[in-house]
């Protein structure tokens, strides 16, 4: 298992149901390739460096897990498909 952290940025008028939506949906597909969520960090709303899609803010959402690579694919995968999600960065941890 390797560590990974991925940083997300939601719509800014995301409400807390979506949120979890999210956060849940990430969970799930970690859970299932065999990792397991360490930290959550909720950053919140904060204002963009530059717009992305019109977007001045957006709502941070800091995750770091342990998974298999096959499972990190997956999680792209779905966070890509995703409408709720702005923009995702996932990185490896150094070791």
């Amino acid at each position: 298992m390797r560590e990974y952290d991925i940083m997300l940025i939601l719509d800014p008028e995301a409400d807390e149901s979506v949120v979890q939506a999210v956060i849940d949906r990430i969970t799930g597909v970690i859970s299932r390739g065999g990792g397991q969520v360490a930290e959550l960090d909720r950053w919140g709303k904060r204002r963009l460096a530059y717009q992305i899609n019109k977007l001045a803010e957006g709502y941070y959402l800091v995750v770091r897990f342990t998974a298999e690579p096959e499972a990190v694919a997956e999680l792209d995968r779905t966070l890509t498909l995703a409408d709720d999600v702005v923009r995702f960065k996932v990185v490896r941890r150094a070791a």
